[in-house]
C-alpha cells in the first residue's frame, strides 16, 4: 500500500519496522520514518498524554535538558532578538530561559497556548523542543516556521534522531504513542536543502537551521 510522506508528500515509501501497536514507513525521497495516520491517537487521547508531563521552569533537570538547545542557539543571537517557542507545552520553560537572557519571547501550543496570531508574526529565531516527532503534518508546520523567520533567522529543533533500522527496533522513543514522525540527519539535510537553509548538528538530538 502506498503511503504519502507527511514531510515531503512523496508517494514512495517502504515498511521500515513493525511492532505490536504500529507500523513505521520510510520515505524513499526524504528518509523520514513515519506512522500512518490511521494509527494516530485521537486529539483528546493525545492531549491526555501531554497532560501527564510535569515540566516547569523550576525543574533544574528540565532546564539542563533544554540547555542542549538553549546554549548553542543563544550564543548565535544578536542582542534584542525576538523569538517564538513553538509547541511550548503545559509548562513553558525554554521561553523563560531566553527571557532571562534578555530576549523577548512569544509562545504557541495547539493545546496549551493556542495564540494563533503568533503563527503569523516574524521572528529572529524559533524553537521547537520535542515537538516535531508529534506533528501529523510536519512539512506544513516546518515550512510555515521558516516563512516566519526574518532573513538570517534561526530555527532550533530538539528531537531524537533515527540512526539505523537495528537501533530503531530497540528504540524507547517509538514506544510513545504520540510520536509519529522520526527524523534522521539525512532527513534534516534533505529538508534544509529544499528550504535553502544552512544546517548545523550541535548535539545528537539538536539541530539548528539558518535562513539566508
Amino acid at each position: 500500500m502506498m503511503r504519502r510522506c507527511p514531510l515531503c508528500h512523496a508517494q514512495e515509501s517502504a515498511l521500515y519496522h513493525q511492532d505490536r501497536r504500529r507500523d513505521y514507513y520510510q520515505c524513499a525521497t526524504c528518509a523520514l520514518v513515519f506512522v500512518p495516520s490511521e494509527q494516530y491517537l485521537t486529539a483528546a487521547a493525545e492531549k491526555a498524554e501531554y497532560d501527564q508531563h510535569q515540566n516547569s521552569p523550576q525543574d533544574t533537570g528540565y532546564r539542563r535538558f533544554l540547555g542542549r538547545l538553549f546554549n548553542p542557539l543563544a550564543t548565535k543571537l544578536a542582542p534584542g532578538a525576538r523569538g517564538l517557542d513553538f509547541g511550548c507545552g503545559p509548562g513553558p520553560t525554554l521561553s523563560v530561559m531566553f527571557e532571562e537572557a534578555g530576549f523577548d519571547m512569544d509562545v504557541y501550543d495547539i493545546f496549551y497556548a493556542p495564540h494563533a496570531a503568533n503563527l503569523t508574526r516574524q521572528y529572529d529565531f524559533i524553537t521547537a523542543t520535542e515537538v516535531v516527532e508529534h506533528l501529523a503534518a510536519p512539512g506544513e508546520a516546518l515550512n510555515q516556521r521558516v516563512a516566519q523567520l526574518l532573513p538570517g533567522g534561526y530555527l532550533g529543533l530538539m528531537t531524537k534522531r533515527v540512526t539505523s533500522q537495528q537501533a530503531f527496533a530497540r528504540w524507547h522513543y517509538i514506544n510513545d504513542p504520540t510520536h509519529v514522525c522520526f527524523f534522521s540527519e539525512a532527513t534534516f539535510r534533505w529538508w534544509a536543502a529544499e528550504q535553502g537553509l544552512t544546517v548545523e548538528f550541535t548535539g545528537n538530538d539538536v539541530v539548528i537551521f539558518r535562513k539566508h
